[in-house]
């Protein structure tokens, strides 16, 4: 099977089994849809991040793009116009809000991206909460250097951290007790992805939240997105398709949901 029809294969799926808050019989994944998954809830800071994605959608940059992951389905070339970049390789405003909400519905402190790309997302999850301490790493220097540029005109405390993720993230788990939140949205290949997953699973506790990007990206993603569901300290997992997200709440049956998003 292609990834192509992989992919197609289970947006199908999902459109024909994704239910919305009738479906849901958690108390927990009922007030976690209605207030962060299905909400419009709006927050001034939605404006000035969005404001910075136009001007790099507007940019006539080009970068050198150094890439440590599994590469892009629309580049063919690690010369990168930074506008091409935003249109392609973001999340979406939806996405990037719906971010925002989940750590302002959450309010972690330790908070890890893997992946900044040009930092919108990042600033989302810096953004959404005063006592979240975000750290967000990034293999590629040039993008890294724009994205810290959008930190700096929102004036916000983000720890950019530079290299290859599977040197620099061990180093950065041992200097920490937990990890509250993580944002797994860097090398979309398995190996990698259950790498980090089980890198940070050790500095996880019940509260903890993981959300991988990408999870039916292609079939390699599709499987490490089943083993990481699969996985016996998941006890909670919600497939948005494009996202899924897993918790590690220990007084509760282990439960799936597809849900529409």
């Amino acid at each position: 099977m292609t990834d192509k029809i992989f992919t197609a294969k289970h947006y199908l799926n999902y459109q024909l089994k994704a239910t919305n808050a009738h479906g849901i019989h958690s108390p927990f994944v009922f007030k976690l849809y209605n207030e962060v998954i299905n909400s419009n809830k709006y927050f001034y800071a939605f404006d000035d991040i969005e404001d910075l994605r136009i001007d790099l959608l507007e940019s006539d940059s080009v970068i050198e793009v150094k890439d440590f992951g599994a590469g892009s389905k629309v580049f063919k070339s690690n010369q990168r116009s930074v506008s091409k970049m935003a249109k392609y390789a973001l999340s979406d405003e939806k996405t990037g809000q719906m971010l925002f909400r989940l750590i302002e519905f959450l309010k972690p402190e330790t908070i890890f991206e893997l992946g900044t790309s040009l930092g919108i997302n990042t600033l989302y999850l810096a953004k959404a909460w005063h006592k979240g301490n975000v750290s967000t790493f990034e293999g590629c220097p040039e993008t890294l250097k724009i994205a810290q540029q959008n930190f700096k005109k929102l004036n916000v405390n983000i720890k950019a951290v530079e290299g290859n993720i599977d040197e620099t993230l061990p180093k950065a788990l041992q200097k920490n007790d937990k990890v509250d939140f993580v944002f797994f949205d860097a090398n979309h290949r398995k190996s990698a992805t259950l790498k980090y997953f089980h890198a940070c699973l050790e500095k996880a506790h019940e509260n903890t939240v993981f959300v991988f990007d990408d999870i039916y990206w292609t079939k390699d993603m599709g499987e490490a997105w089943e083993a990481i569901k699969n996985h016996s300290e998941v006890m909670l997992s919600i497939d948005l398709f494009d996202l899924g997200l897993v918790f590690f709440r220990k007084n509760q049956p282990k439960q799936h949901f597809l849900l529409r998003f």
